[in-house]
């Protein structure tokens, strides 16, 4: 089923844009896990991937060096011009059934971008943890 709308609790958002901040001058990459049904993707947690590497301009892990796990969602990244639209090369590496992009200045919704597989953008939500 095609991705119409995904969530975030707002911890995991606010993981997003801390760690974008900190990576900042760089990328930085994260994975997203949570799940899938009818087409809503709830975003619960985020994971630093193993031997990530960190550049001004990229970021990229080795997704051999994973465990199985049925949980990851897709990659977050971020862009540290500000722009949250995927690049040529961003379209070229989706995996996972979304891409996230966090830009610059990482501080509010309007920082970030959600695509599907395909590059399409998709509608989300950040949701209050009750």
């Amino acid at each position: 089923m095609p991705v119409a709308r995904v969530v975030f609790d707002s911890k995991v958002f606010d993981s997003l844009m801390s760690y974008a901040r900190m990576a900042y001058p760089k990328e930085g990459i994260l994975l997203l896990r949570g799940k899938s049904k009818k087409g809503v993707v709830e975003v619960t947690s985020v994971m630093i991937p193993p031997a990530a590497v960190h550049g001004a301009a990229f970021s990229s892990f080795n997704w051999y060096m994973l465990p199985v796990d049925i949980s990851y969602l897709g990659v977050a990244h971020s862009h540290p011009s500000g722009n949250v639209s995927p690049s040529h090369e961003d379209l070229l590496h989706v995996t996972g059934r979304i891409m996230v992009i966090m830009g610059y200045p990482f501080a509010n919704t309007y920082n970030l971008g959600v695509y599907n597989h395909q590059g399409s953008p998709v509608p989300f939500e950040v949701r209050p943890i009750s």
